[in-house]
């Protein structure tokens, strides 16, 4: 794959993070709907903190409740990076098998333990704890996520509970072209070695399935370098900047779920950068005017904003509205919104 720099669109980070808003519901929030949670969701929503593909969904569609997470059209399975996530129903294959591992040794190990899932399952729902008491086993359970054949719900108090589904009729290769696929539309502009990375699978893997998209992708110079877009894209990253008041994102979300150059590319701050993606459990980012000015934690009914700057009367309203709005579930009184701020 290859574009001379004279053909390739030159984008400006403005021009990307306007973007990527846009195709990932940030601006407008959308109808609720099995449609909308689709789009929602299109590259997935990390649930690894308890509920916080809610609140990713909230940030995106209107009318969103405590329940909404259960939809019929979504469903929670192990996938990028064997990390928990909920995906649309219908694109399940495409977060599970279009991980299976290419190499002989990966995917065996993978269909072994997904045979040993069903055949100790039989039919039947148990935590993953229980299946690794009684067979012997710990996390590598996970690895028989990519078959495709591995479905779970996790609360977030307790372990997952797992069972097992029919395989997909979906080649891994056509899931994988489609996944990337998702990840463009809603990371992009990206290249192979990040969509390797989000997806947890390995370079050569990554590179085939952008080899195989060649067609459709608009080669793009970017402020990190020569970057790849879908085509159908352009026409979005070219349109003007139109910005939500405020969005509060939780731990995970797509949004921010980034490493290396790209963090820098979203938060120029070094000190900032370090208050957003801390060693350990990440907070929510504060998402107001199109930029990330600050983060945010709850602990029960108590909101704790960290604001990076001063911001007006208006911004700190349109915060509180959000705060006072999240769906959460089991809350006896309502939200308190606890403000502090720092400069970095």
């Amino acid at each position: 794959m290859a574009g001379s720099g004279e053909s390739r669109l030159r984008v400006t980070r403005q021009q990307i993070l306007a973007f990527r808003r846009r195709v990932g519901a940030l601006d407008e929030r959308l109808p609720m709907g099995a449609q909308s949670l689709r789009r929602a969701a299109w590259a997935g929503l990390q649930d690894s903190m308890p509920r916080a593909a809610l609140l990713s969904l909230h940030a995106r569609v209107a009318g969103v409740e405590p329940s909404t997470w259960e939809h019929p059209s979504l469903a929670q399975l192990w996938g990028p990076r064997y990390s928990t996530y909920v995906v649309p129903k219908r694109d399940f294959a495409l977060f599970s098998l279009g991980r299976l591992p290419e190499n002989a040794k990966g995917r065996l190990r993978a269909e072994r333990m997904a045979e040993l899932l069903r055949a100790h399952l039989g039919g039947t729902r148990m935590t993953d704890r229980q299946v690794g008491r009684e067979r012997g086993v710990g996390n590598e359970i996970r690895y028989a996520a990519t078959t495709g054949t591995v479905a779970i719900r996790w609360e977030g108090a307790r372990a997952p509970t797992i069972w097992t589904v029919a395989s997909p009729e979906v080649d891994p290769a056509d899931a994988r072209r489609e996944l990337a696929r998702r990840y463009l539309h809603i990371f992009g502009p990206a290249t192979a070695d990040g969509f390797a990375r989000w997806a947890g699978i390995s370079r050569r893997s990554a590179t085939d399935a952008f080899a195989s998209l060649e067609a459709s992708l608009l080669p793009v110079r970017s402020p990190l370098g020569d970057e790849w877009l879908l085509a159908d894209d352009e026409p979005a990253i070219r349109a003007g900047d139109t910005v939500a008041a405020a969005r509060l994102l939780p731990s995970g979300d797509a949004y921010f779920l980034l490493d290396g150059a790209e963090r820098e590319l979203l938060v120029p701050s070094e000190d900032q950068r370090q208050r957003l993606w801390t060693p350990r459990v990440w907070p929510g980012a504060l998402l107001v005017e199109g930029e990330i000015r600050g983060t945010w934690r709850r602990a029960r009914h108590t909101v704790r904003i960290e604001a990076w700057t001063r911001l007006s009367r208006g911004m700190r309203d349109a915060i509180e509205a959000e705060a006072t709005g999240l769906p959460l579930p089991g809350l006896e009184r309502p939200i308190k919104v606890v403000w502090t701020t720092s400069k970095g």
